[in-house]
């Protein structure tokens, strides 16, 4: 009994600095967002003593935060919809297959995670420009292709990978009855396959979503006005004269209502589908 009182008071003593540390600064962002730009400036206090909306407002108008928003939207749900696409056949050839060359493929797969994102902005931008130059229009650099073309160099790897170890935990006999009852390969994969593996179907998705969500260092380089991102976007609250403090706190907050709000809902999925592999 006097042990398990010490581990609870250990526990509390650990979680309540953690609990305290991520708290603490969403709360003042959503405090800075609801005070005059005048008072965020100022000395701070923990409580807003002028209550305001209107930063909330104010956001649209300040930049054109909703074309940012389209612009994030389109290429976060097209990256993440091929990423999906494009790993559910991969991912159920490593599993399902023995072909030459599997074992290579699925270690080059992996292997690419090793290296850090900001080794491929190089070659990307030389790869587009001159993709570009020979097509003689721009189809690539700065547009919303090329930005949905690069995402896709960062998850497809690790969706791959996190997928097809998801599949080799679901049983072969399913395949197995599914074609003695004669369905087609693709067809075992469309009607038993999918569905058994719909958690880690969720988790790549929400990890390609949030991965474009949030990228800022390629989307800087690789779109222009017209194809900027949020993550980009927001830095236009900050001009040379001044500072929108309370806006950028507003604008922070609006933009991370998709996010939160697909990984609540999905969170019993994510949770499923990243721990499938250690689990098996």
């Amino acid at each position: 009994m006097r042990e398990e009182r010490s581990f609870q008071i250990a526990r509390w003593v650990v979680l309540v600095p953690l609990i305290i540390f991520t708290v603490a600064p969403l709360y003042v962002m959503i405090t800075s967002a609801m005070k005059p730009l005048v008072d965020v400036q100022g000395a701070f206090q923990w409580l807003p003593t002028n209550f305001t909306l209107q930063p909330f407002i104010d956001i649209w108008a300040t930049v054109p935060l909703a074309k940012y928003f389209g612009n994030s939207l389109i290429v976060s749900v097209c990256a993440t919809a091929f990423s999906v696409v494009i790993a559910i056949f991969a991912s159920y050839a490593i599993s399902r297959y023995r072909f030459r060359g599997r074992g290579t493929f699925s270690g080059v797969v992996l292997s690419t995670q090793m290296f850090p994102g900001v080794l491929f902005l190089l070659p990307l931008f030389i790869i587009f420009v001159n993709i570009d130059k020979t097509l003689g229009f721009t189809f690539l650099y700065q547009t919303q292709v090329g930005l949905i073309v690069t995402y896709l160099t960062f998850t497809l790897p690790f969706s791959i990978w996190m997928l097809a170890s998801y599949m080799d935990g679901i049983p072969r006999d399913l395949d197995e009855a599914a074609r003695v009852d004669g369905t087609t390969a693709l067809g075992a994969l469309f009607r038993v396959i999918l569905p058994a593996a719909r958690p880690g179907i969720i988790a790549v998705a929400v990890y390609s979503f949030m991965t474009a969500w949030g990228e800022i260092l390629f989307a800087s380089q690789m779109t222009n006005s017209a194809t900027r991102t949020l993550s980009v976007g927001l830095q236009s609250y900050a001009t040379e004269t001044d500072v929108y403090w309370n806006q950028i706190m507003a604008a922070s907050l609006v933009v991370s209502v998709p996010v939160v709000l697909g990984f609540l809902l999905l969170q019993r999925y994510l949770v499923a589908g990243l721990t499938a592999g250690a689990v098996k």
